[in-house]
């Protein structure tokens, strides 16, 4: 038999420290549970232990305390952050039936000693997993040491038996006590010899076997004159370190291995636990599922069981009285197949009974199905779905209306929750629902309703009804905390704007980007035979490892950074070669071609549509600032600041006898951050119309503006958008190539010109502390508990987030509102132009030339009227035939 025996504190502190910081939606700390029952289940899937137990440390002093007083004096007390982890992933480890065992008076340590004993006597083996190498003492034949490690965010794990610890130490396992005696330990505070470090000690250890055989040997054994003095002046010392690296192995503690046995887990209460903790992974990672559905949730977990009929309609007749219904309906909730062969509709109720009906292509008829569709997705039904941007994209591509949406469950749960990263439907019926949805697979399979038809629609309807619970749920969240009108008038309107630029695409002169291609191929074919003439031999210039021996050892420039796989060749790095031999300047020109190459055109071309467009699509549930993001591919991250990598902008055109109308926003972030700081100074510039790098410099510098110069308007650019993101004086430094004290004397300037910015920055940063969030103008919220962390750095990123987040968020925000008023109103004027792109603050539309300039007076007239502020919001368009001659 097996028993396995946790150090709950040491892994509790790896898992804390080896995951970035995660919190609930109230703010409870999770990181080091989840990463707890991450490693838990690691190690039980490797070990298959018989028993399982946990030991954890108490607060209250030990006898080693008693015994010296600098006994881990050193160390700084357990952060917050992890402390209010604790409670809880105990209640967890009892919700699966594993034991933990603490003692006042008594280490984890000394309980694990005890454990393994006991477990050796009654012929059991043990496993000690720890992250303390000091519990390397107890291994015995029946008691191996587990270490875990954690590197680059991966747990590590390595058995270490007597013969592995024989090779790497050169002694026996409990011979690691004696090293400790004459080494110390910073980490427990413990002296040891003073002046024998880990090298000496491992060599007194391996020649004359122990502390005791040492002294008892002194006058005989050969030492050096130093290291004699320095035994003997610390024989006390070593004595008492011998004792304090001991593991006590005879705690006064109740244990027997067969106490336990690994049991099943408590599943209801393990399930509301890792619930109360979003845990959505580990829930199906252990199989959980909700014990018993509280009354008011019934009706959408066991509504099929429930409901006199689920409807699967096979004629007209059938049909017509449930569309009907539909139509007279406050709301209904729908879920469509991924091809649209099918639709589940949740919601009708007739004489007080709940009818669900799942209507298919195949069973309907072609004719009827999409009479029934189009029906189902006009304005006269209020739909409530999941993902309806994704929906509305495959609806208008079967020429189906996109009217009727009232609620998207993964925008609800996206506005409450930005950074929680997973909006699927099950996740969020569970998380704020206590509902346990069935596998999707059930029903997005295509052969499910041929395989088991009944199956197959009640499993759909649930996500119908799941929808609604989840509506139901968050609705009244959003409408608490102030987002609903942010979410009306923004989030679920700008769903179809989204949709349509996605259809639409933007065209691409392939021919011209294979070309381009290729030209970049020369390049790289180029600037690759001068660094092998440069180096003077040839080598792999991917390879960190060969470029860094060809750089720093070959041709011995001066050495950058050296980590565990040698040399850091990062642009970081290069940038400050720059100058010291010509071999510098052709390492980036390389990497900038080999990256526009792979990543852009050979990338792009891949993604070209039979239309000849290329196809982005906009995730609207993704960043936390509320900003968009393209992906497959990232359109919004074609390169602009190199000229070759401005270029890219050349593939993409307009449509034969089409334009681009290009409109982008001027400083809109200076703009909001004067608005919000109210610094009368900045809102005087902006109204001033002049430039507001130049004018910032000239207060800045103290000189006229016909004065300021080409460097002292490049500073000052820097330092204005530096400030919206919360910038240091050392970043600042960095950015600007000056000094620290150079850096901090222009903020401090810039800082007396703009007193209402500094002002507004110290008071939001208080603000969002005491809230907990910060927020948009328009109500946008982003949780910050990394404000209250006893981690600076962690601290410092919420401080520069509450910053940054009503700027940038506000930003987004505005661009969001653009884009629905220009949608709506090149369809109220009758326009064939459309939306095709949005990057940051600019908006791209293709229209017919002979629409250009209405197009161009719509775009800037909408993009500036779209907020009222205290500064004017200014956009210019520019039209061209592709995008870099319009922008």
């Amino acid at each position: 038999m097996k028993l396995m025996v946790i150090d709950g504190n040491s892994i509790a502190n790896r898992a804390f420290y080896g995951i970035k910081l995660l919190s609930t939606r109230e703010g409870q700390y999770t990181n080091a549970i989840y990463g707890f029952m991450t490693i838990l289940h690691k190690l039980l899937e490797e070990e298959q232990p018989d028993a399982l137990c946990v030991t954890f440390d108490r607060k209250a002093p030990t006898f080693r305390h008693l015994a010296f007083g600098g006994y881990k004096a050193n160390r700084h007390g357990m952060p917050d952050e992890l402390a209010q982890q604790m409670q809880p992933l105990k209640e967890v480890l009892g919700a699966m039936h594993i034991p933990c065992y603490e003692m006042d008076g008594w280490e984890a340590d000394d309980l694990i000693g005890t454990i393994s004993r006991r477990c050796e006597g009654e012929g059991w083996e043990c496993v000690v997993v720890t992250g303390d190498k000091d519990s390397l003492q107890l291994i015995t034949d029946r008691t191996t040491v587990k270490l875990v490690t954690s590197r680059m965010g991966k747990t590590l794990t390595r058995n270490v038996t007597p013969a592995v610890f024989q090779e790497e130490y050169g002694f026996e396992p409990e011979k690691l006590i004696d090293l400790k005696a004459l080494m110390g330990d910073s980490s427990d505070n413990y002296p040891g010899v003073k002046g024998i470090g880990e090298k000496t000690a491992m060599n007194l250890i391996q020649n004359y076997g122990s502390v005791a055989e040492i002294y008892a040997n002194f006058d005989d054994i050969p030492l050096k004159p130093a290291q004699r003095k320095r035994l003997d002046e610390g024989r006390e010392d070593a004595k008492l370190s011998y004792d304090l690296a001991t593991i006590r192995c005879d705690a006064p503690m109740e244990f027997v291995p067969q106490d336990n046995l690994r049991q099943e887990p408590e599943n209801g209460k393990l399930y509301d636990l890792f619930r109360r903790l979003e845990f959505s992974k580990l829930i199906d990672r252990f199989g959980l599922t909700p014990e018993e559905t509280p009354p008011e949730q019934i009706a959408a977990e066991d509504m099929v069981e429930m409901t006199c009929s689920i409807v699967i309609p096979e004629s007209v007749d059938e049909l017509a009285p449930l569309t009907q219904g539909w139509q007279e309906m406050e709301q209904v909730h729908v879920l469509a197949l991924p091809d649209l062969s099918g639709v589940a509709v949740d919601g009708l109720v007739q004489d007080n009974v709940c009818i669900g009906a799942v209507v298919l292509r195949s069973k309907l008829g072609e004719i009827a199905y999409w009479d029934c569709l189009e029906t189902l997705f006009s304005d006269r039904v209020k739909k409530v779905s999941h993902q309806v941007k994704e929906l509305m994209n495959t609806l208008l591509g079967e020429g189906l209306s996109t009217d009727g949406f009232v609620f998207d469950t993964a925008l609800g749960g996206y506005l409450l929750n930005p950074t929680a990263g997973n909006y699927d439907l099950a996740e969020l019926c569970r998380s704020y629902c206590g509902i346990q949805l069935p596998d999707s697979q059930v029903w997005a399979a295509g052969n499910a309703f041929s395989d088991n038809q009944v199956e197959a629609a009640s499993a759909m309807l649930r996500y119908a009804a799941g929808m609604g619970a989840v509506c139901e749920a968050i609705t009244p969240k959003l409408e608490e905390l102030g987002m609903m009108e942010l979410y009306q008038t923004i989030e679920l309107p700008l769903c179809p704007v989204l949709a349509e630029m996605e259809r639409a695409g933007f065209l691409v002169d392939q021919k011209a980007l294979e070309e381009f291609g290729t030209m970049l191929a020369q390049g790289i074919e180029r600037t690759q035979k001068a660094l092998y003439q440069y180096a003077g031999v040839e080598f792999n210039i991917n390879s960190p490892k060969q470029l860094g021996e060809i750089l720093f050892e070959k041709l011995q420039l001066p050495t950058g950074k050296k980590n565990r796989r040698g040399y850091s060749t990062s642009a970081e790095v290069l940038e400050k070669l720059r100058g010291y031999h010509p071999i510098v300047d052709c390492i980036l020109e390389y990497r900038q071609l080999a990256k526009l190459k792979s990543t852009y055109v050979d990338g792009l071309v891949k993604v070209i549509a039979p239309d000849g467009r290329i196809h982005t699509s906009f995730q609207n549930t993704v960043t936390a600032t509320g900003r968009l993001s393209s992906t497959e591919p990232n359109l919004q991250n074609i390169p602009v600041r190199t000229e070759l990598g401005a270029e890219m902008r050349k593939m993409f055109i307009a449509g034969p006898g089409n334009v681009l109308v290009d409109a982008d926003y001027s400083q809109i972030e200076l703009r909001l951050l004067a608005h919000i700081a109210n610094d009368q100074n900045m809102i005087g510039n902006f109204h001033s119309g002049v430039d507001i790098h130049t004018v910032t410099a000239s207060q800045v510098f103290g000189v006229p503006v016909e004065l300021v110069t080409k460097q002292m308007r490049s500073s000052s650019k820097a330092v204005n958008f530096g400030i919206v993101y919360g910038i240091s004086d050392f970043s600042l430094a960095q950015d600007l190539k000056v000094s620290r004290a150079e850096a901090r004397e222009y903020m401090g300037k810039y800082f007396a010109t703009y007193s209402g910015v500094r002002d507004y920055q110290k008071q939001v940063v208080l603000q969002a502390k005491n809230d907990g969030y910060a927020v948009t103008l328009q109500g946008r919220r982003r949780w910050l508990p990394e404000l209250k962390s006893t981690n600076f750095s962690l601290r410092s990123f919420g401080e520069r987030v509450a910053l940054n987040m009503p700027i940038q968020g506000t930003a987004a925000d505005i661009m969001k509102l653009a884009m629905i008023r220009v949608q709506n109103r090149l369809k109220a004027e009758g326009l064939t132009g459309r939306l095709v792109l949005q990057v940051h603050d600019e908006l791209i539309v293709e229209c017919p030339e002979a629409e250009a300039e209405q197009v161009a007076r719509l775009l800037e007239e909408e993009m500036e009227q779209v907020v009222s502020l205290k500064v004017p919001l200014l956009a210019e368009a520019q039209i061209g035939h592709s995008w870099m001659d319009a922008h």
